[in-house]
Formats: C-alpha cells, sequence, structure tokens
C-alpha cells in the first residue's frame, strides 16, 4: 500500500505540472490576442492622428504612412480660423451631452424602478408600450412635425436633449432587469419598515446600489449625445446653437462641394490651398474631444452593468 502511494506521488506531481504548463501556455495565448485586439484599435487612432499632423503634399504623393516626409500643422490652422465657432460648438456639444445624459438616467431609472416592483399595477401592460417604442416609431415626417409645430423646439437646445435621444426602450428595460434582480424585495421592504416612503427608497437605496447599470447606460447615453449630429441637421438653423459634430459634417460637405466642382478656377485655386486630406484627420482628432476621457470612469462598472443588464425577463 505505502510503496503504490510512494509510486503515485510523482505521477500526481508530473500531472499538477503539466496543468500548469497548459494553464501557462493558454493565459499566454489569451494575453497574445487581447495585445492584437488592443493594437488593432489603436494602431488606426495613431496613423488617423500622425496624418492629420503631416504635410498635404507628401500625403497626395506618398499616400497615408506612419513616418511621413514632413510635419505640418496646416489642418489645425485651417480649422481653427475660425476658433470662436468651433469653442463656442464644442461648448454647446459638452453642455448637451452633460445635461441629456443625467436627465436620460434620471427619467429612464425612475421609469424602470415602478417596472421592477413585482406590486405595482398594470407593469406588463407599461413595459409593453416600452417595448413597443422600440420596434415602432411614427416615422420621420410625424416625428418632426411634432417637436416643431406641438412643442415648438425649433433653434432651441431642447431640440437637441429631447428628439431620439432623451429616452430609449432598451435602456429602460436593462435598468428594470437589473433593478429587478440586483435589489432584493427584502431590502424595500426593511426601508418602508422603517419609515422610508417611495422617494427616499428610490434615492438613497435603490440608485446607490445600481451604480454599475447607471454607469454602462450613462456610457452610451454620453456616446449618443456626443456623436448627435442629425438633430442639429433637422433643428437648428442659428449657427450659435449647431453642435461640434454638425460643424465638423458641415466642414466635410463643403471640401466635398468643391472637389467635385472644380471646373471653376476660383475653386481650384482655393483647393490648391487647403489641405483637404489632412484636415479630414484632424476633424477625426477634433471630434473626439473629451469623449475618450470618460471612459475611464465607466470602466469600473461597465462589465457588471452589462452582464447583469443582459438578461431579458
Amino acid at each position: 500500500m505505502n510503496a503504490r502511494s510512494n509510486a503515485a506521488v510523482p505521477l500526481q506531481r508530473a500531472s499538477r505540472n503539466r496543468i500548469r504548463e497548459n494553464s501557462s501556455a493558454a493565459q499566454l495565448l489569451i494575453h497574445v490576442f487581447f495585445v492584437l485586439a488592443c493594437a488593432a484599435c489603436l494602431v488606426p487612432l495613431l496613423l488617423v492622428a500622425i496624418v492629420s499632423l503631416s504635410d498635404e503634399r507628401s500625403i497626395l504623393a506618398n499616400g497615408y504612412s506612419f513616418f511621413p516626409e514632413a510635419f505640418s500643422l496646416d489642418a489645425y490652422r485651417y480649422l481653427l480660423g475660425d476658433a470662436q465657432r468651433l469653442i463656442n460648438a464644442y461648448g454647446i456639444s459638452i453642455l448637451v451631452t452633460v445635461v441629456g445624459t443625467l436627465t436620460s438616467l434620471l427619467i429612464s431609472s425612475m421609469l424602470a424602478y415602478p417596472l421592477s416592483r413585482k406590486d405595482f399595477p398594470q407593469r406588463n401592460l407599461l413595459a409593453f408600450f416600452v417595448f413597443f417604442t422600440i420596434l415602432f416609431n411614427g416615422g420621420l415626417v410625424p416625428w418632426y412635425l411634432v417637436y416643431t409645430n406641438l412643442f415648438h423646439m425649433k433653434d432651441t437646445l431642447l431640440a437637441l436633449l429631447v428628439p431620439n435621444l432623451l429616452m430609449n426602450g432598451f435602456y429602460i428595460l436593462i435598468m428594470r432587469t437589473f433593478f429587478s434582480t440586483s435589489i432584493p424585495d427584502s431590502l424595500i421592504e426593511s426601508a418602508q419598515i422603517d419609515g422610508a416612503g417611495e422617494w427616499r427608497t428610490f434615492f438613497r437605496i435603490v440608485l446607490p446600489l445600481s451604480l454599475p447599470v447607471l454607469a454602462t447606460i450613462g456610457l452610451f447615453t454620453t456616446l449618443g449625445y456626443w456623436n448627435d449630429w442629425f438633430n442639429s441637421l433637422v433643428f437648428i438653423y442659428d449657427t450659435r446653437l449647431i453642435s461640434l459634430q454638425y460643424l465638423m459634417t458641415k466642414t466635410l460637405l463643403s471640401i466635398q462641394f468643391l472637389q467635385s466642382n472644380t471646373q471653376n478656377s476660383n475653386i481650384g485655386k482655393l483647393l490648391s490651398e487647403m489641405p483637404t486630406e489632412t484636415v479630414r484627420m484632424a476633424m477625426a482628432i477634433i471630434g473626439i474631444g473629451p469623449i475618450v476621457l470618460a471612459y475611464p470612469f465607466f470602466q469600473k462598472y461597465l462589465v457588471k452593468g452589462l452582464t447583469v443588464g443582459a438578461v431579458k425577463g
């Protein structure tokens, strides 16, 4: 018996060593995969930044390169030629993004929380109406007429905040699922027994425990507001209220218009002095703006919010 035990010990050690080697190899492959995935995301961004700082003639002669022949700031000088307008558009985008995200989170959570409560009457009927908006809408023309003729939002900041962006049925259902699966009913009952009302229960207990889903939905909503240019195109005629993304879009469309009408000698001369290729990349860099700084603040709760809220029920 002792001889068998003594013979089994080296076999167990060899098995453990083999498992460790396989585990190390698997971890190495996973690390290599994620390094390549990160490089695939970062390298194009690096190329865009380098091209935006490149000389226009070297780009036209040799194409895009990580090692251009000459660097130049002409693209940024061209875009910053009307700096006041660019700063104003930046301010509008930041204001709309911050106010819109906070308002959207508040309204969406206040609608999702009752839907998660089993004692809320007609919660399934109300949830159906929320789900219905995901599948169907009224169409572009009725949508525009309602906001302009009924709510009179044309040329106001509300036109950048409310249409399409303030509430999203999909986000509400994710929040409802998170509330129903992560907030125990016994906790809410205990709060009510201690004398807390519905408002205090919601703001002092439910919301502090729901940071993962709030951070996740907040990130998606922030990106939606920051990247939106369509509302400015449809509702805004006052140049002081246009967003950064719409300003960039107008600049790009102007360049494309000039390039398609080169028969005019004046336009040809203007195009010869304009950094048309590098200015596109400079617009991308400027358009990224402070939104890239938002990711680290949401990263802590992002994965948990996605995985818990992804279970539909």
